[in-house]
């Protein structure tokens, strides 16, 4: 390994984990004029071996080779293992990027945001649809939901077999109506079902806020296609959201709006798209986006 260069102004950083969402982080962090990646740690030897060659950077079986050479460090291994390597690299004073689920369970994931807070550490998880532009798109029209539905289907990839397809999948629509709906959660109901390992690969679940607001989520890793989809409701406003496509489409109520009182006196009501334009030009607005593809990592 070359020597680091302690005035450099790029952050040092190490990835733990070389398997296939792995290595997109050694990927992206290697192309990132503001980072140097120092180095990659793996048990499977051969996997870390060509890793390491390929981007030029030390490759280690044991993560604690890079405590004391790196800055930060994203830990993409097994979630079993979050605990142990996430926790190592904050007691030494490194930040950390886990990918999601933080943990296999409520207690190990507050024990790691406790060691954060007392090493005064940046602890964060991957949650990246939070960085998704569709979402973004959705968080600045300032919509309140009242109902939200989400779809996120995939078809079996015999990864990630540790969790359950809550913490797998479902866990990223968690977080997004969490942040959408700015209330606590009053109650939870949940069904699910192993198909194809021992945790749930399938499973539904309905949330209902303190503010009246529900939200129904599906997940599923045994399906034919993937998909990725939100719908949000509120009082004014319907909007829907495709992850995959980077889309989205906003429809609001006009100002001139009043089911009571419509006028559609000049309007041809046999001609489908005269009417078809008075409600969706006249009297509702529709917003639809296409943003460009951003790897949030």
């Amino acid at each position: 390994m070359s020597p680091v260069d302690p005035n450099s102004e790029r952050v040092r950083v190490g990835v733990v984990g070389v398997g296939h969402l792995g290595r997109h982080h050694v990927r992206l962090l290697a192309q990132n004029p503001r980072a140097q990646l120092v180095g990659v740690a793996d048990v499977r030897g051969d996997a870390v071996a060509q890793a390491a060659e390929k981007h030029g950077c030390l490759g280690t079986t044991d993560f604690r080779e890079l405590i004391g050479r790196v800055d930060a460090v994203s830990v993409v291994v097994p979630t079993a293992l979050h605990r142990e390597v996430a926790g190592a690299f904050l007691e030494n004073g490194v930040d950390v990027l886990v990918e999601k689920p933080i943990t296999p369970c409520e207690a190990e994931g507050r024990e790691l945001v406790a060691i954060a807070r007392r090493e005064r550490r940046v602890l964060q998880v991957g949650h990246v649809e939070r960085f998704n532009p569709a979402y973004g798109a959705l968080r600045e029209r300032g919509i309140e939901p009242r109902y939200v539905e989400s779809q996120r289907l995939a078809p079996f990839s015999f990864r990630s077999t540790d969790i359950g397809v809550v913490l797998d999948l479902m866990i990223h629509d968690l977080d997004i109506v969490l942040s959408l709906v700015r209330s606590p959660v009053a109650a939870v109901r949940a069904y699910g079902g192993a198909l194809f390992t021992a945790k749930e690969d399938m499973a539904s679940a309905t949330l209902e806020f303190a503010n009246g607001a529900v939200a129904q989520l599906t997940a599923s890793r045994v399906a034919l296609k993937p998909v990725r989809k939100l719908r949000v409701f509120s009082r004014d406003a319907y909007a829907s959201i495709d992850f995959a496509e980077h889309s989205g489409v906003l429809i609001r109520k006009n100002a001139g709006w009043d089911v009571g009182k419509l006028d559609i006196g000049s309007v041809d009501t046999s001609r489908i798209d005269d009417l078809w334009k008075y409600v969706f030009e006249g009297l509702l607005s529709v917003d639809r986006y296409q943003l460009g593809e951003r790897n949030p990592l």
